[in-house]
């Protein structure tokens, strides 16, 4: 087991396991999570210029092979909020099976808060899709809480 850095080679592989979660996704909400032509080959695309961010903490749980990875933004607050400084965002956060949220998931979001209060985090937000229970439980057991949701009309 070991975290860390991801490289530009891990950025095939961390599209692959996005591209799963986003299969996943779909069942729950098909129109908001329907998947554009060649996504993953945009994802990998993103990915790559994500990693050349210097405010950005991309972080991988490599076994042999990447098992689970986390890339969180550091930004500041938006000008109507004041949470103290900045605020760490988790937009894309996934491991290879949902029984490894407890392990994996825990250590790659651990990491990613330590390295975020580096760079004077104070806040960290995690995207959760709505019905992604077994991420949700993770969150919630490590002192998360929602403070947002999205609606989607059904379209």
């Amino acid at each position: 087991m070991a975290i860390r850095t991801a490289q530009l080679h891990d950025v095939e592989r961390m599209a692959e396991l996005a591209d799963l979660k986003r299969t996943e996704c779909e069942r729950f909400s098909p129109t908001f999570w329907r998947k554009a032509e060649g996504a993953k080959d945009g994802q990998i695309t993103f990915f790559r210029t994500l990693l050349e961010r210097p405010k950005v903490i991309a972080l991988v749980w490599d076994e042999g092979g990447v098992e689970g990875f986390i890339i969180g933004s550091v930004v500041p607050p938006p000008p109507v909020y004041d949470p103290g400084k900045n605020v760490c965002v988790v937009d894309d956060f996934v491991v290879s099976n949902s029984e490894r949220w407890s392990t994996v998931g825990v250590a790659l979001l651990d990491a990613v808060r330590e390295k975020g209060e580096g760079l004077e985090a104070r806040l960290s937000v995690v995207v959760c899709g709505h019905l992604d229970e077994p991420k949700r439980a993770m969150l919630r057991e490590n002192g998360f809480a929602i403070a947002s949701e999205w609606y989607v009309n059904p379209a």
